[in-house]
């Protein structure tokens, strides 16, 4: 493991697609860089008990997240052959439809892209301490289940 200061990968709201086409921009004039792959995950229209998610309102032990966000980059830098990897996470209130993950992997062959999306992705949702309540259009609301 090196000694960079993990970044901080939230961001208020939801993720632009603008944000994110500029991030794709950004990669244009890196010649070594065979294939990206991209993952965007997007709050659903969820329903329970009759009842229809409308937005999911995210937290997160914030120091502890980045850390493990930060890990996660690192240990996946080590298994896969990366050029370059970004990852953003919403906070605060995401409408259905809405971007709240933003993962982009850069390598120069595209198989390893593949792989590494799946690996960042799971590795996420398995030890992120980031939270979802599950807001619905009665205005009640639930915290969310990951599945």
């Amino acid at each position: 493991m090196n000694d960079k200061k993990p970044k901080n990968v939230f961001k208020e709201g939801a993720i632009s697609s603008e944000f994110i086409a500029s991030s794709i921009a950004k990669h244009q004039s890196k010649t070594s860089i065979g294939a990206h792959n991209i993952f965007l995950g997007q709050v659903r229209a969820d329903k329970t008990d009759d009842k229809t998610v409308t937005a999911i309102e995210y937290t997160a032990y914030e120091d502890m997240a980045n850390i493990k966000f930060h890990d996660i980059r690192e240990a996946t830098f080590n298994k896969f052959e990366l050029n370059c990897m970004h990852i953003y996470h919403s906070l605060g209130k995401v409408n259905v439809g809405e971007i709240c993950l933003f993962v982009f992997v850069s390598s120069p062959r595209r198989k390893e892209v593949f792989k590494a999306i799946e690996f960042v992705v799971e590795e996420i949702k398995a030890k992120v301490p980031v939270f979802g309540k599950e807001i619905f259009e009665d205005e009640t609301h639930q915290w969310k289940v990951n599945s």
